[in-house]
């Protein structure tokens, strides 16, 4: 019809409607999809090397630029508040707090390992590696929440190595907080401030253990109709090959793309959908049988 009309301004007006529903699209989408108890938060997610040495560390960085370049397309601020780098290269942990509206909702689904197999950079012979990451993803909990226990706390001041100023500062003053009852190390080098560092990682801790709490009471539950896989080196949540063939796989909703390049840049909402469209049925399921 607008190709007989000729008319540039109901072309303009067309395109205009369009955008708009695409944004109510998306608003619909997070309504109806993203409806847990802690879906509308703020989101922190560490990321650490697993098994593969270097590669691993290498790996764990080239994830965190993938997510720093998806927070930036989302439009969500980001602060990395901690990142300790290898000797040779990569990173050996980070960890970033994403501020923006349903973050913890959308980023819930990257929670778990992430497998690598490419040709090693780092290896003189040219073979074939295999290297983990893991991603870990909590919402950001208000503090009065949970109460922690002062004495159960260790808390050290150092200052910050690696590379320094290429994702954090480099200062006298990063501190980190161990909880020593159940073992959770958090550490925050993004501040000049030594107070600040301290607040900032006492907020990841209250959101770790609160997390930490909602896993065991799931485990329990679990458990008892049959089993329960925890995030562990052989249960990664998708598969990224560079080699023989090009192709990232999601393992638990068969979602997948060879387009490597596009998704190691950001793009990554194909597969963010496809887990809450899996996580949305999975759900209906249940409440239909019980």
């Amino acid at each position: 019809m607008l190709k007989d009309e000729h008319d540039e301004s109901l072309v303009n007006e067309l395109k205009d409607k369009v955008k708009e529903l695409k944004v109510e699209i998306e608003e619909y989408k997070k309504i109806f999809f993203l409806s847990g108890e802690h879906d509308k938060s703020n989101a922190i997610v560490s990321l650490s090397a697993g098994a593969g040495g270097v590669d691993a560390m290498d790996w764990t960085q080239i994830l965190l630029e993938m997510y720093l370049k998806w927070f930036e397309k989302k439009r969500f601020d980001f602060n990395i508040v901690e990142a300790s780098y290898g000797e040779e290269a990569g990173l050996k942990s980070a960890t970033v707090i994403v501020k923006g509206d349903y973050a913890y909702g959308l980023l819930k689904g990257e929670n778990g390992v992430h497998r690598l197999v490419r040709i090693s950079p780092f290896d003189a012979a040219h073979r074939r590696h295999t290297s983990f990451a893991l991603v870990e993803v909590v919402p950001e909990i208000p503090e009065e929440e949970i109460k922690i226990n002062e004495d159960d706390l260790r808390i050290d001041v150092f200052r910050a190595s690696g590379h320094g100023g290429q994702y954090v500062n480099k200062t006298d003053s990063a501190v980190r907080v161990v909880h020593i009852p159940t073992g959770i190390v958090v550490t925050c080098q993004s501040e000049r401030s030594q107070l600040k560092n301290k607040e900032t990682a006492l907020k990841i801790l209250y959101s770790k253990l609160v997390e930490l709490k909602k896993i065991e009471k799931e485990k329990k539950v679990y458990e008892l109709k049959g089993g329960f896989k925890s995030a562990s080196w052989g249960n990664q949540v998708r598969s990224y090959v560079f080699h023989p063939y090009t192709l990232v796989k999601d393992h638990r909703t068969g979602f997948e793309t060879g387009n490597l390049e596009k998704v190691l840049n950001g793009e990554i909402d194909d597969f963010i959908w496809a887990y809450l469209r899996k996580l949305k049925d999975e759900k209906g399921k249940k409440e239909k049988d019980n």
